[in-house]
């Protein structure tokens, strides 16, 4: 928003400085006024952005690696959650910043099992963030508030309509409710818009001969969601590895 602001205030003075130079009359202005305007925000918001990459590498390379304890995880975590924490003094100054930093703080607070605390950064997050609409959706599930979890779901799949795991996630907690006729809906939705996906075709084949969805073709994605438990290979030395996606 600063940044509009600022680059509103550099076009409306060279708009006005045109005409109190003598230049021109204040229409002639409107030109270079316009140009200066986009240039001005051109460059404050690519400077926002170099500086969130870099903090989003930052984020990243704490994560990378198998921790070697659940203690050493957690704290990466929190050490990640602090980074990005430092990413919001950037929300003012330019817009959808705050909304995608509250997604990245959300999906990491969720994978700690700080359920309230994702909670409160789901509801700032940017609904663009398939991943994070899709852990909202799981987060909602596991509190048993499943309209939020529909909901929450619904903008997963319309954000994230190409990518197989928000489908299978969505159905595979409809299953667990009881609402298989749902899942098969979803599923079937999910093929439509994926008509080359072979993962979501078995998963639909699947549920129509009654058998259980397997989630397997959608690992390791998948433990990320914390609703079922890895096995002990996946826990390496007792930690569970935290995937970070930035660009999600």
């Amino acid at each position: 928003m600063y940044n509009l602001l600022i680059a509103l205030g550099v076009g409306l003075a060279i708009t006005l400085g045109v005409k109190l130079t003598g230049l021109g009359p204040l229409w002639a202005g409107i030109i270079p006024g316009t140009i200066a305007l986009v240039a001005t925000y051109f460059l404050l918001a690519q400077r926002v952005g170099k500086e969130l990459q870099k903090l989003m590498l930052a984020v990243q390379k704490e994560l990378q690696g198998q921790p070697t304890s659940q203690k050493d995880a957690q704290a990466r975590i929190e050490r990640a959650i602090k980074m990005l924490e430092g990413g919001l003094v950037y929300e003012k100054r330019q817009f959808l910043v705050g909304p995608e930093v509250h997604a990245q703080i959300g999906m990491l607070k969720y994978m700690s099992k700080d359920l309230d605390g994702a909670q409160r950064h789901f509801a700032l997050a940017s609904g663009r963030n398939y991943m994070a609409k899709a852990m909202e959706g799981a987060l909602h599930f596991q509190k048993k508030d499943f309209a939020a979890m529909k909901k929450a779901f619904e903008a997963a799949v319309t954000a994230g309509k190409k990518e197989s795991i928000v489908w299978a996630v969505y159905a595979w907690c409809l299953l667990q409710n009881k609402e298989k006729d749902e899942a098969l809906k979803v599923l079937g939705r999910g093929t439509e818009a994926n008509p080359s996906d072979e993962k979501l075709k078995s998963s639909l084949a699947a549920i129509q001969n009654d058998k259980r969805l397997k989630m397997k073709p959608y690992e390791p994605l998948w433990w990320q969601f914390g609703l079922e438990t890895p096995p002990p290979q996946m826990m390496g030395g007792g930690g569970r590895r935290v995937q970070f996606n930035p660009r999600r």
